[in-house]
């Protein structure tokens, strides 16, 4: 069983590595996580938000839908 402590630190490192997935899909457009992967991090994260809900931040990835849209889009 997961102590609190465990999970924060656990959760961080979550938020992290999407955060991170996040910005490489996003952003570079040069994903590294595949969608199977990235969808099981998602996952375990809102499964320890679930489980201490005082470990869910307004930043989380949990919170937020998408990134920030690419500044090289093109003109319409």
């Amino acid at each position: 069983m997961i102590e609190k402590d465990q999970a924060a630190k656990r959760a961080a490192k979550l938020r992290a590595g999407i955060d991170e997935a996040n910005y490489r899909y996003y952003v570079l457009d040069n994903p590294v996580l595949s969608d199977a992967e990235y969808d099981r991090l998602l996952r375990e994260l809102q499964a320890l938000e679930a489980r201490f809900p005082d470990l869910v931040t307004p930043e989380s990835p949990t919170q937020r839908v998408g990134a920030a849209p690419r500044a090289a889009g093109a003109a319409v």
